[in-house]
């Protein structure tokens, strides 16, 4: 049933480039583990060992506070069509911010989005694959586009005071470094 790898194969990148949907979980030692979906086209595998996903601004910001304190993270597949799969890729994360300096070599990866919040790049330490039997099978009918509109229509400098105003703390009152690392005043 479960197997482990030391890296993805190309069946599992392969797996991985085909799906629509994705779930990511950290946690720090005390307060909420937190367990998030991702979709649309925000997440890269770069090569076997190491995965960039791109954040798009949220109502909360927990995975930021979390890999600051402790980088472990969680990046699970599900397959919803065709032969049942599992496969989640472990591993230590970096949160990168637009002023950091690696940001440039990822952003570029992504299509443009002024809701960009963050890029985490994930180094992959272990893989594992499990049967997927009892997933259910859904139908893909297209990505919302509710965030896009929002982001839009809030601009830049919105965007960036709901940063200040909602994304500077975990649910848990944890430090997401985002008015620091994207350089804006805190009033």
């Amino acid at each position: 049933m479960g197997k482990q790898f030391s890296e993805l194969s190309d069946k599992h990148i392969e797996f991985i480039e085909k799906q629509k949907i994705y779930f990511v979980a950290t946690a720090v030692e005390n307060g909420s583990v937190n367990l998030s979906p991702k979709g649309g086209d925000s997440l890269r595998v770069i090569n076997s060992k190491q995965i960039a996903w791109l954040n798009l601004t949220g109502s909360g910001n927990e995975s930021a506070s979390h890999v600051i304190q402790n980088p472990r993270m969680t990046v699970m597949f599900c397959a919803f069509e065709g032969s049942p799969l599992i496969l989640r890729a472990y591993g230590q994360a970096t949160v990168l911010h637009a002023k950091d300096e690696r940001w440039d070599t990822f952003a570029p990866l992504f299509p443009k989005s002024v809701a960009a919040r963050q890029i985490f790049v994930l180094d992959v330490d272990l893989v594992q694959s499990s049967c997927g039997m009892s997933v259910p099978y859904f139908s893909y009918e297209g990505d919302r586009d509710d965030l896009a509109n929002w982001s839009t229509k809030q601009g830049k400098e919105g965007i960036e005071k709901y940063w200040l105003k909602k994304n500077q703390k975990s649910l848990d009152g944890f430090e997401t470094e985002i008015a620091k690392r994207s350089g804006l005043d805190v009033e």
